[in-house]
């Protein structure tokens, strides 16, 4: 028999495990149907904490979540149960000069198995001192050592009280500098690690202004493999929702890497390019690239309804600043997509859609 899920990985309204996580500005996450359904209705209180919410309030992708709920494997229970060593033995394993690295491994692996299930145990392993030992192996040369801790700390950072103590016990520079380690799999978990901070508004600013975080993202976009790609544009989708760091994501360059990731069928790049769509530096260099619109109203036509709604978004902002723009957006039909989707089940894709609707017809000649 395989042990349930975590309560952690349940919606507080379903009670059922998420299968698309996102987070209240309360700072609770729930199921999106779920707390979409809860909206519709006409609330505007949080659920849990029945604290007054905005007239249109945001949900934001918990990517950090949604990965950990994918990559869960419950834990056969017929084998006999075997108590785990006190957290503070095991971090002393960690810590000593003396300790194997196949000790450690195991350490590493036992930490992350109770501290994935249970937010009493991770809480516990903060207070005793489980960071900065973890951290060290971060920092470490060996791959496998490195990913073991990178994937723990991800662990520990699901609770929001974590996120500014992880950043401010060092966890940014090493995470960062684990963008370029050896091993993709490490790549791929530290970008996640970033995305997973970067939850925390202060954290985001944090992550941006520092040296080479923004710079080893974008170039995992243009070099790594399709996981670190996926990984990597989460990771700039949430630290771009703090204006202050958009300049520095087009400056590195990731607008024409965005749009031909796009083009390749990763619809979170075109959440991050309509992110960049807000900030004038980002809409110059979409407004320069080449097959710009024709990219986008590819996605319009075959993307998923989080790709397409911010095709529409993006698409909107380069044609209310761009008149050449609008001319193209209506070669390629776009005007007679959007009509169509209109009637779309979802409430953002339909609103997108009338307004970008409204700005080709005020534009046209």
């Amino acid at each position: 028999m395989a042990a349930p899920y975590p309560d952690d990985f349940k919606c507080p309204i379903s009670l059922e495990i998420m299968s698309d996580p996102v987070i209240l500005s309360s700072g609770h996450t729930f199921d999106r149907s779920s707390i979409q359904r809860w909206l519709d209705a006409g609330h505007r209180t949080c659920p849990i904490t029945q604290l007054p919410l905005p007239q249109n309030p945001s949900l934001i992708p918990n990517h950090a979540l949604r990965s950990l709920i994918s990559n869960f494997n419950p834990v056969s229970l017929s084998k006999p149960f075997l108590p785990h060593p006190p957290p503070q033995t095991l971090i002393s394993i960690l810590i000593s000069p003396s300790s194997s690295l196949d000790s450690k491994l195991d350490c590493l692996n036992q930490l992350a198995r109770v501290s994935k299930r249970d937010s009493a145990v991770r809480r516990r392993l903060t207070e005793s001192g489980a960071v900065s030992a973890v951290l060290k192996c971060v920092g470490s040369d060996d791959p496998s050592l490195q990913e073991k801790a990178l994937s723990l700390l991800l662990n520990l950072s699901l609770d929001d009280d974590n996120k500014v103590g992880l950043v401010a016990e060092g966890a940014i520079g090493l995470t960062v500098a684990a963008l370029q380690a050896r091993s993709a799999d490490c790549r791929a978990v530290a970008a996640t690690m970033l995305t997973s901070l970067a939850v925390v508004e202060v954290n985001k600013a944090t992550i941006g202004a520092y040296p080479y975080a923004v710079r080893s993202l974008v170039y995992l976009l243009r070099n790594g493999n399709n996981r670190e790609q996926k990984e990597a544009a989460t990771a700039l989708y949430a630290i771009c929702s703090f204006p202050g760091n958009r300049l520095r994501v087009v400056e590195c360059g990731a607008v024409p890497i965005l749009l031909k990731i796009a083009n390749s069928g990763l619809d979170r790049a075109v959440e991050v390019l309509g992110v960049l769509a807000k900030c004038k530096e980002g809409r110059e260099e979409m407004q320069w690239f080449k097959g710009c619109v024709e990219i986008l109203s590819r996605v319009l036509r075959n993307g998923s309804p989080r790709g397409v709604q911010y095709a529409l978004l993006t698409l909107a902002s380069l044609c209310c600043h761009c008149e050449r723009l609008c001319v193209e957006a209506r070669r390629e039909g776009i005007l007679g997509i959007c009509m169509t989707l209109i009637d779309d089940d979802s409430e953002k894709i339909r609103a997108n859609a009338a307004n970008l609707i409204h700005i080709l017809k005020g534009n046209t000649p």
